[in-house]
């Protein structure tokens, strides 16, 4: 075929595509078509509601970037389930340097894929170097909704590695006495972690390949053209998604003491927290900063399997970490003689280390992880100072 003749084929289409338009104005109303039209109502009402007083954004700032999100929450919800088939699960990378959504982190990589809890499934993959590595099912994830709580987890100490780096697990069917993982009724999807402790951020880097697959052990048989109502019960979930991610939660308000840090409780659970690890101690706290001002934070990393500090925005997305230094790990931390560390966010560099660049955000949340720690977690003293004063601070 010439491409002279594709060419016209695509016009026509196009043509078609505007019959479908005129057909659905006349009342042709498959459920696809009317699940289409609920998505691009749920994206209206977003665009009209979401960045507004209503929902604590008046800062045309803020108003800007939440465009940013929009985009970005849609992207992700498509990702996730406009094709997402349980019968035949892939897995898509949760979050990435310009898909930043629930919190995301710069030294890691996120996977997820959807479950049937009645089927079971082989999961392989290779840690690759990786400082932890842990699966989680999440409660409730089938339709669309955000995760309810953490069902059940494995960590790479819970599940045999070969010396290689490679592994096999086995989700659902009879229990097994290792390298299992159990899918209660209401597992909806399974997230992956694999966090890296590195000089750069392990997100952003276009050359780190982490080898991981599932497959069904049931077959699900041969594929099938999409049916309308496959289609539609897909377009709701991305729909649902899209709206649980935004229109159904507030972004986080900012805490009225600002720039403090939350005391670290080692003995916390996340178990009734979606989407978190339950292997991770969290805190965090808001700063708010003139120009002319700098926020010092000092501390000690405990004995950890892991640990870093992260800035985010309103909607717990990163600040740009491919282009700026606006999170530190430990190996990334100048650590002083006595274990300590001092770390400044600033407005510009202020020639020290540990410089955490707030790139012209007078706002933000600070954000600590701190993975299976062996000890308490010391209290995270702050002081604002001048920009000037910095080095006698």
């Amino acid at each position: 075929m010439q491409r002279r003749d594709v060419l016209k084929g695509l016009a026509f289409g196009a043509g078609l595509t505007g019959l479908a338009g005129t057909a659905a104005a006349a009342g042709v109303n498959d459920e696809s078509s009317a699940a289409w039209r609920e998505l691009v109502a749920v994206l209206a009402e977003a665009e009209r509601d979401y960045l507004s007083p209503a929902y604590g954004i008046d800062d045309p700032a803020d108003q800007v970037e939440g465009r940013l999100f929009l985009a970005q929450a849609l992207q992700a919800s498509l990702e996730f389930f406009a094709q997402g088939d349980a019968e035949r699960p892939s897995w898509t990378r949760f979050v990435t340097p310009h898909k930043k959504l629930l919190g995301d982190n710069p030294d890691a990589i996120y996977y997820s894929a959807p479950l049937n809890p009645s089927r079971r499934y082989r999961i392989r993959g290779n840690v690759t170097g990786a400082v932890y590595t842990s699966f989680t099912v999440e409660a409730g994830t089938s339709d669309g909704a955000l995760s309810k709580r953490l069902l059940a987890t494995l960590n790479d100490t819970q599940f045999d590695v070969r010396a290689d780096g490679s592994y096999e697990i086995t989700a659902g069917g009879p229990e097994q006495t290792r390298n299992w993982l159990a899918l209660d009724p209401e597992a909806g999807s399974i997230t992956t972690r694999h966090y890296f402790e590195w000089p750069r951020s392990a997100a952003a880097d276009p050359l780190l390949h982490i080898p991981l697959e599932i497959e069904p052990l049931d077959s699900a048989g041969a594929p099938t053209l999409p049916s309308d109502a496959v289609v539609a019960a897909n377009l709701r979930r991305t729909a649902r998604f899209f709206r649980a991610l935004t229109l159904d939660r507030k972004p986080p308000a900012q805490h009225p003491a600002v720039n403090q840090i939350s005391l670290p409780d080692r003995h916390a659970t996340n178990r009734n927290t979606g989407f978190a690890a339950l292997d991770n101690v969290y805190t965090s706290g808001n700063y708010e900063l003139g120009p002319e001002q700098a926020l010092v934070i000092r501390g000690r990393f405990p004995r950890a399997r892991f640990s870093n500090v992260v800035l985010w925005n309103r909607y717990m997305q990163t600040f740009d970490y491919e282009n700026g230094r606006v999170s530190l790990n430990r190996r990334q931390t100048k650590i002083d003689d006595d274990g300590s560390f001092r770390i400044v966010l600033a407005h510009r560099d202020p020639g020290i280390p540990n410089w955490l660049q707030t790139q012209g955000r007078p706002r933000g949340t600070i954000f600590w992880r701190f993975l299976l720690p062996e000890e308490d977690i010391e209290p995270l003293r702050t002081e604002v100072v001048r920009f000037a004063d910095i080095i006698r601070a």
